[in-house]
C-alpha cells in the first residue's frame, strides 16, 4: 500500500477533523442559544409581542437587502422572491409600511414593486411620501412633485447640497477600485457603497485602504462598514434611526399612546433605527440574524424566511382579531 498523499488525510486525522467540527458547532449552537434568551425569536415570542398593541397602531418598517431579500453575491440580483412581496404587500393593506433601505430610492422601488408602501433609499436620505413632514425644521428639505396618476408625492432629501461631490467621489473610486477583482462601486444617489463580498482575501487590505485615501479630500463624508461593504455618506446628523422618526411624523403618530412601531433589519445601519425604538419605549426592534451580534434590538429572526413567516403571522392575527388599526 502507497503512503498517503499530504491531501489525503489518514482515518484519524479525518475523525479528529469531524469531531473538531462537530465541536465548533456545537459550540455555536451553544451560543446562540444563549444570544436568543437576551435577544427571543419574534415567532415565538409574537403573542407576548401582540399583547402590546392593545388600543395602538401598528406600523412596520422593513429594511431590504438580507430582511426581504437574501444576501447575495452579485447586489444587482438581490431579488425578492413573488411569495414575500405578497406578504409585504397584505401587511401594508392593514399597516402604515415603509420600507428603509441603503439602496437608492428608484433601486429599491424597482426591486419591491409595491405601491402601498413608503420608501425610503440612502439609508433615509431620499424618502418619499404622500404628504409632509408635520415638523416644520423638515420642511426645507422637502420638495413636492406629481406622479403619474396626479397625486401629489412629497420628497425629502436632506443630503441634496452634496449629490455634486457624490458624483464626483464616484467617478474618483470607480477608476480606482477597477484595479481591485470582484470589488463593485454602487451609486445610492446620496452615498456610495463598495462592495467587497466578491474580492480575494488577499486584496481586501488594499481596497479598503484606497477607499480610506479616497476619502481624505473629502472631509465632510465619513465610512461606515455593512455585510462585506463600506458604505460613504455624507456627515450630516441623519441616518435610518432619523428617517424612522420623520416616517412617524408623516404618518401622523406623535407619541407612544398612538402606535406601536415594528422595525426588522439585519445590517449595522438598522441598529440606529433599533436604539431609537429603544430611546421612545415602545415598539419592537427587530435583527435578521442567523449568528449572535451586537445589537440594540430585542427580538430576532433568523433569515428572511423567518422574517416572511413573521409578516403572515402578523396578516392573520390581523384578519382574525377585533383588533382596530
Amino acid at each position: 500500500m502507497g503512503a498517503l498523499s499530504p491531501s489525503h488525510p489518514s482515518n484519524f486525522e479525518s475523525i479528529m477533523l469531524s469531531n473538531r467540527f462537530h465541536e465548533k458547532g456545537e459550540a455555536m449552537l451553544d451560543s446562540y442559544s444563549a444570544w436568543l434568551v437576551k435577544h427571543p425569536s419574534a415567532l415565538d415570542s409574537f403573542e407576548q409581542m401582540i399583547a402590546a398593541a392593545h388600543a395602538k397602531k401598528i406600523v412596520v418598517f422593513l429594511d431590504y437587502d438580507g430582511t426581504l431579500s437574501p444576501i447575495v453575491q452579485d447586489p444587482n440580483k438581490a431579488f425578492m422572491s413573488d411569495k414575500m412581496r405578497s406578504a409585504v404587500n397584505e401587511v401594508a393593506k392593514f399597516f402604515p409600511t415603509a420600507i428603509i433601505s441603503g439602496r437608492c430610492l428608484d433601486k429599491v422601488i424597482e426591486f419591491v414593486q409595491l405601491k402601498n408602501v413608503v420608501y425610503a433609499g440612502s439609508h433615509g436620505m431620499d424618502i418619499s411620501t404622500p404628504s409632509g413632514s408635520l415638523n416644520h425644521e423638515n420642511h426645507t428639505h422637502e420638495s413636492r412633485s406629481v406622479d403619474e396618476q396626479g397625486k401629489e408625492v412629497v420628497h425629502f432629501q436632506p443630503a441634496k447640497e452634496f449629490l455634486p461631490t457624490i458624483q464626483e467621489i464616484l467617478q474618483v473610486l470607480e477608476e480606482r477600485v477597477k484595479t481591485v477583482k470582484g470589488a463593485m462601486v454602487e451609486d445610492n444617489k446620496f452615498c456610495i457603497s463598495v462592495h467587497f463580498r466578491r474580492v480575494q482575501d488577499k486584496d481586501l487590505d488594499s481596497l479598503k485602504e484606497m477607499v480610506k485615501f479616497t476619502l481624505e479630500a473629502y472631509p465632510n463624508f465619513q465610512i461606515s462598514s455593512g455585510k462585506k461593504v463600506m458604505e460613504i455618506r455624507p456627515c450630516i446628523n441623519w441616518d435610518k434611526g432619523r428617517a424612522l422618526e420623520y416616517l412617524l411624523d408623516t404618518f401622523g403618530f406623535n407619541s407612544c399612546s398612538d402606535f406601536l412601531p415594528l422595525y426588522i433589519g439585519d445590517d449595522t445601519t438598522d441598529e440606529d433605527a433599533f436604539k431609537v425604538i429603544e430611546r421612545i419605549g415602545c415598539g419592537y426592534a427587530i435583527v435578521v440574524s442567523s449568528i449572535p451580534r451586537e445589537t440594540k434590538a430585542s427580538h430576532s429572526l433568523r433569515d428572511p424566511g423567518e422574517v416572511m413567516s413573521f409578516l403572515t403571522r402578523l396578516v392573520k392575527w390581523k384578519k382574525t382579531s377585533n383588533y382596530i388599526n
